[in-house]
């Protein structure tokens, strides 16, 4: 290739002062002298353009392809419907016709969903062509095909805000009379009291629906509710937090026929349980060393409001002192065991006996409370083996144990059993990990024998069961076979974890969910879209769970062992939204991302959000979904100029760019011939002149 090029041998700005006042002279000269001057004007040309020191140049290039980017959509959006396939066959039909341009280079970009701040920042195909595109000069950018469902997120006011000179061509997958219902919560309370309803707000949105719908409620798996409701319309539905911890409200509507998708169609809420006050009614049989363990225990969580009585003077002492001198307060029996009984989450008999202070009727009612749903903890000393055991009374149908009217008075360690291993409340207590346990020594034990079916977590001398737990219908009972707790308070011998084991005791009767036998809990560690799932069980072994992801797609994930009764695992998730896990009856719900992703809020194929900036760009927008089912993919054009698009094709604009592999240059303004021709017009301006001169 063969070009002129100027490297002037002075400045150019001299060069155009001298070039300025060449041309003065020779109009001057014209003007006085005629045309003979003309050879003068032609001399002083010749040295100006001696100084701008012309030069042929001659370039061996290669040619280069330009590049042609084609963005492909792979959002969660894009997931719906019959997009995928859609997608994957105009993709490959791209790769095909692409491939039979030899002078273009295509650039297939694969665009997820954006991870912001938040977790979620949509589909960002704009952000995603320009970083690709980083390493390509403008001038090479033939055009960017973007293959998408419309639903995007950084649509820019023009490509060349970008700094692209390209043409955009749009291929809009989906089908203009698609039809989707989806629920919007419009008031969602994160916590709730225990007890108490709350009140949920939220609208049902369609398109192409019916205008009313069936909407579905349930509580931790189980279904509370079922109405009607218009659709477009807010709507209001009430639930009873009936426990601590997460209760799992889960709100679905009915799908409609050939529904776009129903990963929308349910919100999940997760409210926690907060109780107001955990009510704990704690009766002492008698004054003694570990009535202040469970005072001081109990007093130091602020969540438990206490109800304390010990029992200073029990019927049958009579030594004659006047009523008027007692102190003592009365023993509310009544008021506590049959009008407010159901107003405490806990009971707890301390070294109590039957003493005729609480007449049979109200051990009935106890016994109600607990198969109701309260929790029961008899913690025993000596009285417990005697005649007026709570053993011996209508209690004995919910006790985990019976004595066996024997009291062992001796030091011994208590001991994690088998099942006390797996047991959240004594699992993994400070210093079990030794063998002995790292425990200070207990001094007495009552002998007893636990019921069929109930297993002890701790024992005691000679293997007695020393901590025993069992369920009664709705309720929770604890006996624990000793009063000497504390001395682990006092340090005795060292002392041991009794707050660690008497708070967790109180928290598994008043039903913790942390503290459960067979529990399943997910929840994202904050590492992008890691999940971390773990299943307490009290089995051997934890089987597989099965994960089902916001688009129904199911996959298995077997745990590890990470410690005795407790099994875990990591998932990483494919897509934002609600993922569900099951193991066996037990489901856990776990959001990756925010409650409402934005692919979700919108997902509708649109061919008007990105019109403006393709038709702007010289490009085009079109639905690739044809009339009869198929896809109708438009062919490829190099185009010089005019119109970079028509009804069934998109233009590529061509940039001729190559690659110098060497370079050749002929100086024109210096050497022999650039001398011969100056020479030459100086020599015919004075023959000319002569002549003229002689002839006049």
């Amino acid at each position: 290739m063969l070009s002129l090029s100027f490297t002037p041998l002075v400045p150019w700005l001299v060069l155009a002062a001298f070039g300025g006042l060449a041309a003065i002279l020779a109009v001057v000269a014209v003007m006085a002298r005629g045309r003979t001057a003309l050879l003068r004007a032609i001399a002083l040309g010749l040295v100006v353009l001696a100084l701008a020191n012309p030069s042929l140049v001659r370039e061996d290039r290669d040619p280069v392809k330009d590049v042609a980017a084609i963005v492909v959509d792979r959002s969660g959006s894009q997931s719906l419907g019959d997009r995928p396939a859609m997608t994957e066959a105009v993709k490959a039909e791209l790769e095909r016709r692409f491939g039979a341009l030899t002078n273009i280079e295509p650039r297939f970009i694969e665009v997820g969903d954006a991870q912001g701040a938040e977790g979620d920042d949509g589909t960002k195909l704009f952000t995603a062509l320009t970083q690709a595109l980083a390493d390509v000069p403008p001038e090479r950018i033939a055009g960017v095909v973007m293959l998408t469902d419309g639903v995007v997120h950084d649509i820019p006011a023009s490509l060349g805000a970008l700094g692209l000179k390209a043409p955009l061509h749009v291929l809009v997958t989906g089908r203009p009379n698609e039809r989707d219902r989806q629920i919007k919560m419009l008031e969602a309370p994160r916590f709730g009291i225990v007890g108490k309803d709350v009140t949920l707000r939220g609208e049902v949105m369609e398109r192409g629906g019916t205008g009313t719908a069936t909407v579905t409620v349930r509580r931790d798996g189980e279904e509370i509710d079922r109405q009607s409701i218009s659709t477009g319309v807010p709507f209001s539905l009430t639930t009873h937090i009936e426990h601590g911890g997460p209760n799992v409200v889960e709100i679905e509507v009915e799908p409609l026929p050939g529904e776009l998708t129903t990963v929308n169609n349910r919100a999940v809420l997760p409210i926690e349980g907060i109780r107001e006050k955990l009510r704990v009614l704690l009766v002492s049989g008698e004054p003694h060393q570990g009535e202040r363990t469970w005072r001081n225990l109990l007093k130091s969580d602020a969540s438990v409001d206490l109800v304390h009585f010990t029992i200073l003077r029990p019927p049958e002492k009579q030594d004659g002192t006047p009523i008027s001198e007692l102190s003592l307060i009365a023993f509310p029996t009544r008021e506590l065991f049959v009008q407010k009984i159901k107003d405490f989450d806990l009971i707890i008999f301390d070294r109590y006996a039957n003493q005729s202070v609480l007449p049979q009727a109200y051990f009935d009612n106890i016994v109600r409370y607990v198969r109701e749903g309260g929790a029961l903890l008899i913690a025993a000393g000596p009285e417990f083996a005697g005649p007026a055991s709570l053993a011996r009374t209508r209690l004995a149908s919910i006790l985990p144990g019976d004595p066996s009217a024997k009291v062992v008075e001796q030091p011994f360690k208590a001991n994690l059993t088998e099942t006390g291993h797996r047991h959240p409340v004594t699992r993994a207590l400070p210093g079990s990990e030794a063998n002995p346990p790292a425990w200070g020594d207990w001094l007495r034990i009552v002998s007893a024998q636990t019921r069929p079916g109930v297993q002890p977590i701790l024992s005691g001398a000679n293997g007695l069961p020393l901590l025993a737990l069992s369920r009664e219908d709705k309720g929770r009972v604890a006996l624990m076979l000793s009063d000497q707790a504390w001395l682990w308070a006092r340090g005795y011998q060292q002392g041991g974890p009794y707050l660690d084991l008497l708070r967790r005791l109180a928290h598994w009767l008043m039903k913790e969910p942390a503290l459960e036998e067979e529990a399943l809990r997910a929840q994202t560690t904050g590492r992008g879209r890691e999940v971390r799932i773990e299943r307490q069980t009290m089995a051997e072994e934890a089987g597989p769970v099965t994960i089902t992801g916001p688009t129904g797609k199911e996959r298995s994930l077997d745990l590890s062992k990470a410690e005795t009764g407790l099994f875990t695992a990591t998932f990483e998730a494919e897509q934002l939204g609600l993922h569900t896990i099951r193991s066996g009856s037990l489901v856990a719900f776990v959001s990756v991302g925010p409650a409402n992703p934005r692919e979700l809020a919108d997902v509708f194929s649109d061919t008007e959000r990105l019109k403006g900036v393709a038709e702007g760009s010289g490009g085009t927008i079109r639905r690739v979904a044809a009339l009869g089912g198929g896809i109708d993919v438009p062919r490829l054009q190099i185009t010089r100029g005019g119109r970079l698009g028509g009804a069934d094709w998109i233009g590529f604009r061509p940039s001729d760019s190559a690659t110098v592999r060497g370079v050749e240059v002929y100086p024109l303004g210096i050497g022999l011939w650039a001398l011969a021709a100056l020479a030459a017009a100086v020599l015919a301006m004075w023959l000319v002149e002569g002549r003229r001169g002689r002839a006049a």
